[in-house]
């Protein structure tokens, strides 16, 4: 066979393939199960990726999206916590390639707006999606969850969205770092900038909260108090490195605080509930001139009432987290040789394996914190 007569077979097979029908869960309405079915994933056009998925993680977010917490977009296709291996690029992609194993990210910089100019690339305000959209089996357009939806075999996204990391490391583990895992850790390492012998506080110590005790641990803390009203999960942080723990259901939180920290307060409290009352917890309960971080998602309806003068009196930084305030391209490939050295324990978060289609009863256990993390694996 001629090069050119290779050319066009090769040319007539893409034509035929231009779909690939893989199974997927997808959420159709507020409040229902999920379910598997057969979606459509388009070749990848410019600047986009196709990615053949090797696991992904359980998050609250994907919960979210089901209860409507999100939009009211459906149906959605479920699943962003993913790694796996690039099947298929579009024209112009240069970063990444067929082979290439990945940790997909929900901030693919656009290197052009306000934030990128300004050197703040991590506070994107402008991230990439993939053009395209994958489909029911019928064309129905799905909204794809954080602009990945990698409960399925294989997901469509930008480039930009594909962090190559070591390729020895397992996709189970490395997957995480999509979103709770890393908005944990970052909140205490670039929001909350935790350093050696600082007093940091954690409450609420589910897969992102246990994040920010590893992180603060990672980054020389001395004293890591672990905040949390469920005895396992008080546990679970004292694996990643909480010195110290309070079950917030049989004392004061704030007081408990003090008193673990000479009765100053921590250096540092991050909150990762985000509710009115753990935040106001979270506010008292830091040193003079300390930081408060929020990284749990609060719910629209939720407001605070402070009095300003405390605000004013008490000095330091209240900040929001978004996404522990990553750069995916820095941050990915550092903390994955964290973990491949066994300095950073991420192995720790996965709970259980699971198949496509014990998602929704996943959902059930991390609704009632049986697990940090369960991993659709494939």
């Amino acid at each position: 066979m001629s090069v050119r007569q290779f050319e066009s077979t090769q040319t007539t097979r893409s034509r035929e393939a231009d779909v690939s029908d893989v199974q997927a869960v997808v959420s159709t309405g507020k409040g229902r199960p999920v379910e598997v079915v057969t979606i459509k994933v388009p070749d990848p056009g410019p600047g986009e990726a196709v990615v053949r998925v090797q696991a992904c993680g359980v998050c609250h977010t994907d919960l979210h999206y089901r209860e409507g917490g999100i939009s009211d977009d459906y149906p959605f296709l479920l699943g962003h916590e993913a790694a796996g291996v690039v099947e298929q690029v579009g024209e112009g992609v240069t970063d990444v390639a067929p082979g290439d194993f990945v940790v997909l990210n929900w901030r693919a910089v656009c290197g052009v707006c306000r934030a990128c100019k300004r050197g703040r690339p991590q506070y994107c305000f402008d991230t990439h999606n993939a053009a395209q959209p994958m489909t029911l089996a019928d064309g129905t357009p799905l909204e794809p969850a954080l602009g990945i939806g990698a409960f399925a075999e294989k997901t469509l996204v930008h480039a930009g969205q594909c962090t190559k990391v070591d390729p020895s490391a397992r996709a189970a583990v490395a997957g995480l770092l999509g979103c709770g895992v890393m908005a944990g850790i970052g909140s205490a390492v670039n929001t909350g900038g935790v350093g050696p012998g600082d007093t940091v506080a954690v409450i609420g110590c589910g897969g992102v909260g246990d994040g920010a005790v590893a992180g603060a641990a990672m980054a020389g803390a001395r004293r890591i108090i672990a905040v949390d009203t469920d005895p396992k999960k008080l546990s679970w942080a004292q694996d990643f490195g909480a010195t110290h723990t309070v079950n917030a259901a049989e004392q004061d939180s704030v007081e408990a605080i003090r008193e673990l920290t000479g009765g100053f307060g921590a250096d540092v409290v991050i909150d990762a509930v985000g509710r009115v009352e753990t935040f106001k917890q979270a506010f008292y309960a830091r040193d003079l001139a300390g930081t408060v971080v929020l990284v749990g998602v609060p719910t629209p309806d939720m407001t605070l009432d402070l009095p300003l003068l405390d605000v004013f009196g008490r000095g330091g930084a209240i900040k929001s987290s978004w996404y522990g305030d990553c750069l995916p391209e820095r941050d990915f490939p550092m903390l994955v040789e964290l973990y491949q050295q066994g300095r950073l324990p991420l192995e720790k978060f996965v709970t259980e394996e699971i198949a496509l289609d014990q998602v929704e009863n996943a959902f059930e256990k991390m609704h009632h914190g049986e697990v940090l993390r369960s991993v659709v694996t494939f």
